[in-house]
């Protein structure tokens, strides 16, 4: 069942969001070339921590970190560690945080000092497949209608979408329904209606959509290990359209 939310409990969730929005932004600042992935992690736990917020991701089926952090071919659930970023790699960090039992999460793709031009044009085309999974979040659309505009966009640019990992609704939970894939016809799956809070975010591959899970049963990576970009924004639908609650406050 997909659960609609009233704006008592959407303001709950744009507080955990603007935390979640500041932790993208000190990521942003800080990371660069030697700096250990542990030490992000500790970084933004303690923003966290200091926002009165709870690190959603540490424990969360075993987790053990408080953000997950996929460096070039890695595609989403990096675990923090002692490898160092180098010059020319890209980083995606994502990050959820809870507030008064409500949720929030997203993410996005830093580059470390001067990157591909390739790296660029991924990292670009993913945000704008996101903008384009936004737009479509309003009442009457269907579900699948944010799917095939992320597809559209990404694939224009000779880009893969990874399909074995997908967007989701959140509120009370983390992942709550429905799943949202990053592609598929449009005009398919439940109506979207007001109140309703959907985590959009695209994964696109400079290869192949192909990934596979490495030893550690976290970290994804692509099969042909190629460039993969991420980002990701909550967002609610509205009467007057798409709320993205994971961005800084104006």
């Amino acid at each position: 069942m997909i659960i609609c939310k009233g704006e008592k409990e959407i303001a709950q969730m744009r507080q955990a969001g603007r935390i979640v929005a500041g932790a993208l932004e000190l990521a942003r600042k800080s990371v660069r070339p030697k700096l250990k992935t542990i030490e992000l992690d500790i970084m933004i736990e303690n923003y966290i921590l200091t926002k009165g917020g709870k690190p959603a991701f540490k424990g969360y089926h075993g987790y053990p970190a408080s953000i997950c952090a996929s460096i070039n071919q890695e595609v989403v659930h990096g675990i923090p560690g002692s490898k160092r970023l180098s010059e020319g790699d890209i980083i995606s960090v994502d990050i959820g945080v809870e507030l008064n039992g409500y949720f929030a999460d997203a993410a996005a793709t830093f580059a470390i000092g001067k990157i591909t031009d390739k790296a660029k044009r991924l990292m670009k085309t993913t945000e704008l497949s996101l903008e384009a999974g936004i737009e479509q979040v309003r009442i009457g659309n269907k579900l699948s209608d944010i799917s095939h505009a992320i597809q559209k966009k990404a694939e224009a640019a000779g880009y893969s979408v990874v399909r074995d990992y997908v967007g989701h609704g959140i509120g009370r939970e983390m992942h709550e329904d429905p799943q949202i894939p990053n592609y598929g016809p449009p005009g398919q799956g439940p109506e979207l209606r007001e109140g309703m809070v959907l985590a959009l975010e695209p994964m696109l591959n400079l290869g192949g959509s192909g990934v596979k899970v490495l030893s550690d049963s976290w970290s994804v990576v692509t099969a042909d290990n190629s460039l993969s970009a991420h980002f990701e924004h909550s967002v609610a639908v509205t009467a007057v359209g798409p709320d993205i609650l994971t961005k800084l406050a104006n």
